[in-house]
């Protein structure tokens, strides 16, 4: 019987790797928002889904696979997403997908390698998935197996009673899921206070923003619905109390600490006077995330996450 013809992707696997570390109770809590922040992300950007979670894996199923990379890619906390298909864990359906997809990629000219993971209890091993699958694929388009330096890859998950099959690995952000940390106020009066932003929300925390410069405040609009997050953005003018309003703005949003873009790569700024007076002044921990980076690291990683400097 021919398998499906319009075998294609219907899922995103998506994988975290800092949360597999976790206690098992602050893993489910990790996980939840993880969840959460997928599930809002690709909501606000309209994209219908429907949500599975499973031990080590949530599974994204959609018909707009590009524009929920897009997003998953942005999202804190992922370590990397493969489009994939699904079958059962029987070898013989696999198979028949495994064949499908490689006829689409291979020809006699070209090398390929089957890479075999298995979780469950099963009458096979992942050896004999490879075997068996492998010379199928072989018979079907007269390709040779490679190890090593395959010209083509082909991925099997098989998970208790189903199988997912993917031809690539997309890394994205890492980190842990916004909002497992604190609360931090981020003080914004220069693109690389943002990057500091960037780097605290990198490790789950949730921010609050004070601008000072108002011309960044398209600039911190775009980061925002970039990085699908959804904080708060303070703008002040008066640049004589600038103390007093970190300090009030900080206890009203319940921040536990101040970031800053502070670097000693300027070589016309006093960094150490200015980071002295502030920490006499504000009444919670100053965070420098970007104190010992180089000017061109900074702008590598600015242009990294889609601003321009």
């Amino acid at each position: 019987m021919q398998y499906r013809l319009f075998v294609k992707n219907e899922l995103i696997i998506v994988r975290y790797g800092e949360l597999g570390l976790k206690a098992a109770e602050t893993r489910r809590r990790f996980e939840n928002s993880l969840v959460n922040n997928i599930k809002n992300a690709l909501k606000t950007k309209k994209i219908f889904f429907e949500l599975k979670k499973e031990w080590g894996r949530i599974y994204v199923f959609t018909d707009q696979i590009n524009e929920s990379i897009d997003v998953l890619q942005k999202i804190f906390g992922i370590t990397s997403i493969s489009p994939a298909i699904k079958t059962n864990s029987k070898i013989k359906d696999i198979s028949k997908v495994a064949v499908y997809i490689s006829k689409e990629n291979l020809t006699k000219k070209k090398s390929f390698a089957l890479r075999v993971k298995r979780a469950g209890t099963h009458s096979f091993t992942s050896q004999n998935v490879a075997v068996q699958i492998g010379n199928y694929i072989v018979k079907a388009t007269k390709s040779g197996v490679d190890l090593t330096h395959p010209d083509f890859e082909l991925f099997i998950e098989i998970r208790d009673k189903n199988a997912y099959l993917f031809t690539k690995k997309i890394r994205c952000t890492g980190g842990l899921p916004l909002r497992t940390q604190g609360k931090i106020l981020v003080f914004v009066d220069n693109l690389d206070s943002i990057l500091a932003a960037w780097y605290i929300m990198h490790r789950g925390c949730s921010t609050v923003f004070l601008i000072s410069n108002k011309s960044l405040n398209n600039i911190l609009k775009k980061f925002i619905d970039t990085w699908h997050t959804n904080h708060d953005v303070v703008v002040f003018d008066n640049k004589k109390a600038i103390y007093e309003d970190i300090n009030d703005v900080a206890s009203k949003k319940k921040c536990v600490a101040l970031v800053t873009g502070h670097s000693f790569y300027s070589p016309t700024k006093d960094v150490v006077s200015d980071l002295k007076l502030l920490n006499a002044q504000i009444n919670i921990p100053v965070l420098h995330p970007l104190i010992a980076m180089e000017k061109d690291e900074i702008n590598k990683k600015l242009q990294e996450i889609g601003i321009k400097p």
